[in-house]
């Protein structure tokens, strides 16, 4: 690392610069990068494998227990716990962000997994279908804490150089152990029923998360550094814009961040819509519940897998082309599931891989885009609000599914929903940007509700990407 000094010429009416080395850091000082914090960024990959694989008790059983513990007759009915799901985790998400604000993220951490307590046992014996529902709010709130900050943890560790890489390790843990535990349950449900045996294991998971969650360290400090290291956010004061106006901004007033918004949400879309219609679709077509877990599994599994290279792809040739490529390869995965009717385990694991491929293209990719796209002061408050969009995805799948599979049949929800996918890939194409070469004008210090000649277009202002290497 170099630093640079400035001191006065020969006249002393001019600066001369002279260029040194600096100092080795203090065996206790802190410092950003992947492999200067590997002890912690490991501990928080295992702490993320725990939440998926909590959320990952779901995939396979909980559909089926829907229509044969429960005897529910409507599609929408049998989806009413991924939509309760959905909202929590995405309300929970929004408020994650303010919430960093007022405490520290391992709090946050901690809070989510105790949250989180009830449900494997809620699960397990629940005397009604709106227990499971009840459950799953629980579940949203507990994903919302614990995935957000542990995301947001990473980030802080690793710094702006392998933001991709980081955010593609955090999902491949987290979905990987999906896909394991959805392998896991539907092989438990066939040797031992729908419930509880499937259902308990979550207690292992529980116990994990939230054990080596109070090993963790909180990322105060790198955080810190990393602000020290960026010119202050314009506009909204030393702390940048607003959580209302950071909402806007990811939303719809930024190009880039409205199009990694959208996309994430039809991803989502994509997931709940294929958690509720896939076991159904599946057992119609005479599929037992290993086979359907078969399938459950893959998709997550390579969705987790795919992460790694995936991420590191995005820091090396930029997030735009792996989201575009990714919704388009999802959307012909969908239409997978329909083109073997008569070969459903054949269709249903080539849907699979290709709904798996397809979203470890783009999960990384987004998280790292809004990231780019966010100063370091805002950077919770606006991936809150984007992981807010994706997961109302959750929700939005749900219902769609529900209300088209009763009115029209699970194979027109399945075409509906590779047709919006395709759409979303398009709109990608058009708002995102690589990297942050522009910024919107309040970024610059525009004042508020000032808008002249040009005040909707973006201004170049300096690259987020890292501190300065060149004096």
């Amino acid at each position: 690392m170099l630093i640079c000094e400035y001191e006065n010429g020969k006249d002393g009416d001019e600066m001369t610069q002279r260029t040194m080395a600096a100092p080795p850091p203090s065996p206790g000082a802190v410092r950003l990068g992947l492999r200067e914090n590997r002890a912690q960024f490991v501990l928080l990959v295992v702490v993320t494998a725990a939440v998926g694989a909590l959320v990952g008790l779901e995939r396979t059983t909980v559909p089926l227990i829907g229509t044969e513990v429960f005897g529910l007759a409507g599609n929408l009915a049998v989806f009413s716990f991924i939509i309760a799901f959905g909202l929590a985790k995405a309300l929970t998400n929004l408020a994650a962000g303010a919430l960093t604000a007022r405490f520290r993220r391992r709090q946050l951490l901690l809070t989510g997994w105790l949250i989180g307590v009830p449900v494997p046992f809620v699960l397990a014996w629940a005397p009604s279908w709106w227990w499971i529902v009840a459950a799953n709010v629980l579940l949203g709130v507990n994903q919302g804490l614990t995935w957000s900050m542990t995301v947001n943890m990473k980030i802080d560790l690793v710094g702006p150089a392998r933001r991709g890489l980081a955010t593609g390790l955090n999902e491949a843990a987290g979905y990987v152990s999906v896909g394991a535990t959805a392998l896991l349950t539907g092989y438990l449900a066939t040797h031992h029923g729908l419930r509880p045996a499937p259902e308990l294991v979550g207690v292992v998971f529980l116990a994990a998360g939230l054990g080596l969650s109070l090993a963790a360290k909180d990322t105060a400090a790198h955080l810190a550094l990393e602000l020290s290291r960026h010119p202050a956010p314009g506009g909204g004061g030393p702390a940048g814009p607003s959580f209302r106006e950071t909402f806007a901004l990811t939303s719809w007033r930024d190009r880039s961040l409205r199009g990694a918004s959208q996309a994430g949400l039809v991803n989502n879309l994509n997931d709940g819509l294929t958690w509720g219609v896939f076991p159904l679709l599946f057992a119609d077509h005479g599929l037992g519940i290993a086979a359907i877990g078969l399938i459950k599994g893959i998709y997550p599994l390579l969705w987790g897998v795919g992460q790694i290279p995936a991420g590191h792809l995005a820091d090396r040739i930029g997030r735009k082309p792996l989201v575009v490529a990714g919704m388009l390869v999802q959307a012909a995965a969908l239409l997978l599931a329909l083109a073997l009717p008569g070969g459903p385990l054949l269709a249903g694991v080539l849907s699979a891989v290709g709904l798996g491929l397809g979203t470890a293209l783009v999960y990384p990719a987004l998280i790292a885009s809004v990231s780019d796209h966010a100063h370091p002061a805002w950077r919770a408050h606006a991936l809150g609000t984007y992981r807010f969009w994706r997961d109302i995805g959750y929700a939005a799948g749900a219902l769609v599914a529900g209300v088209l599979a009763d009115a029209l049949g699970l194979d027109a929800t399945i075409l509906a929903a590779a047709v919006l996918t395709a759409l979303s890939g398009l709109l990608a194409a058009r708002w995102m940007t690589d990297r942050p070469r522009t910024r919107p004008p309040h970024f610059a210090g525009t004042p508020r509700g000032v808008r002249g000649r040009g005040a909707g277009r973006t201004e170049r202002g300096p690259d987020l990407r890292g501190p300065d290497r060149s004096c």
